[in-house]
Parts: C-alpha cells; structure tokens; sequence
C-alpha cells in the first residue's frame, strides 16, 4: 500500500544521512520532496502542510543541527510525527468498547466498501480473540442476497446469524436482533446496514434511525482504501450525520497511494481501528500506527 511513498522518502532521506552538518537549507529542501512524495501518495493538502510545518519546527532546533548524526535525528521526527498523524492520541487503536452486554456495534459504509464481509471477519475475531458470544444481522433490505451473504458467512466462521424473516424493515430487524441477544445471552450484537453507492437522504435516515434505537457502543465506518481522498469525504460525511466512533480501511493489500489512511485521522479526528488485508476471513488486523510509520519509512 506504502510502497510509492516508501521508496520517495528512502530517498529523500539517504541524502540527508549521507551529509554530515545539516544546514537549515539542508533540511528545508529534504521537507519540500516529503511534501511532494505525500501529495503524490493522495494525502490532502491540508495535512500535507501540516505535517511538514510540524516537521520543519522541530527539525530545525539547535539540537538537530548539533547532534550526533543530524539525518538520523531527522528520521526519527519524520516517524514520530507520521506516527502522531496516523494515531492522533489513541494509544489502543484496535480496542472496542463492549461492555454492557450485550454490546452494539453498527456497521456503516458505502455499498462494494466490503462491510459485509468485514462484519465477518470482526465477528470472527471478536469470537477467538476476545472470547465473545456474537450474534449479526443485516439490515440490508435492499440488496438481492445481502442477508443470505452474512448468514453463509456465519455459517463458515461459525458464528450466529439473526433468521431472515422477509418483509421486515431495518428498524424491526434491529429491534429484533437487540431482543434476541438480550435474551440469547450474547455479549455482542453487530448490525451490517445497506449501503448505497453514493451518500443520499435515504441511507442517511435509515441508518440514524437503527442508530437511535439501539444506541451502538461503536458505530465503525468501512471505507474503501483504494478510493484515496474520497474515502476521507465519505468518512467526514457519515461523522456529520449518524457519528462514527472509528474506521476501518479495507484493501488496504492494494497497490493505491496510501494517502487516505494518512488524511484520514487527521481530517476526521477518528481513529482508524482496523485495516482489512485481503479476502480472507481471518485478513483483518489492527491498525498499528507505529508499525505503519516505520513501513512508510522503510525502516
């Protein structure tokens, strides 16, 4: 996903490495070709500004240009910040709040971002990892087959599944999932709503009004890696109106410029919790900032 960037800033920075004081020239110039190779790896430009300026004030110090080996130094606030950038203050990135059993997690997105197979997948981590009692739902009423989707996933992870009972609106399939894991004695329900292929009024409502019904610990929005900038859009879009507790990026395996996982926290002040790496069940991992800064940086 960082390959491009990667290779960019490797580069920017053997030459600062190699060079033994670094004037502030030195560096101002090294900051330029960061900014480009970012803006060229689909990162907006208000965080690309950002994140540079921040560089710039603490690379610039008497103690970089003074220390033992001022490249290094700057290396090491270039991963520092991309980390702060990726993290925001969010030290347990993959940490979800289900208490209070049972525990509400709505499931939100655009259609063809792979929410119904995320749903899967966290379900499924959620049963090994954490040792949780599942239980999901769609509430997909739209799309042919979205609800017999989630219930033959279910049935390869081995996690239950609400009966499909035809008819039934989005509201009523939450008040009946949210009843059935009550009485079910599951620790964690997940709803997985219908996307649409672009934000309308129609999802909106329908999603807020699941939201107000069962009032979700987390309400995770999956968006599409590979989709750049605009999945930055979507994600400020759906925080507006429904309010999302965190993100998860998908095909995040893609060869795409990596840029919105870094705009994203920034843009949005969420966290990205989850990154999906492939179309395998078990292909979902938490995002770990520090690791992403040091891939980044090719370190």
């Amino acid at each position: 996903m960082f390959e491009n960037l990667s290779e960019r800033l490797s580069g920017v920075f053997d030459k600062l490495t190699k060079q033994g004081a670094l004037s502030e020239d030195d560096v101002k110039t090294a900051l330029r070709e960061v900014r480009v190779a970012l803006l060229e790896a689909d990162v907006s430009l208000s965080v690309a500004r950002d994140f540079v300026k921040a560089v710039a004030d603490k690379a610039t110090g008497q103690n970089v240009t003074k220390s033992v080996s001022p490249g290094q130094q700057v290396i090491k606030i270039v991963h520092d910040e991309l980390k702060h950038v990726l993290a925001g203050d969010n030290e347990n990135p993959g940490e979800l709040k289900i208490d209070n059993a049972p525990a509400p997690i709505l499931m939100v997105g655009l259609q063809g971002s792979g929410k119904t197979t995320t749903t899967g997948k966290l379900a499924k981590r959620l049963t090994e990892k954490n040792n949780k009692r599942v239980l999901m739902a769609s509430l997909d009423v739209n799309r042919p087959a979205a609800m017999e989707q989630l219930a033959i996933l279910g049935k390869q992870i081995g996690v239950d599944t609400l009966p499909i009972v035809k008819g039934e609106t989005p509201v009523q399939i939450a008040k009946r999932a949210k009843q059935q894991a009550t009485l079910g004695g599951y620790d964690v329900f997940m709803l997985d709503t219908a996307g649409r292929l672009q934000i309308d009024e129609v999802l909106m409502q329908e999603v807020e009004d699941v939201r107000d019904i069962v009032k979700p610990r987390e309400t995770l929005l999956v968006v599409d890696g590979l989709t750049g900038q605009v999945a930055v859009e979507v994600a400020e879009e759906f925080d507006g109106k429904i309010g999302i507790s965190g993100v998860v990026l998908t095909r995040m395996d893609g060869d795409g410029r990596g840029g919105a996982a870094l705009s994203m926290r920034a843009v949005t002040g969420k966290p990205i919790k989850f990154v999906g790496l492939g179309e395998k069940m078990d292909a979902l991992e938490t995002f770990e900032p520090d690791r992403i800064a040091g891939r980044i940086l090719g370190m």
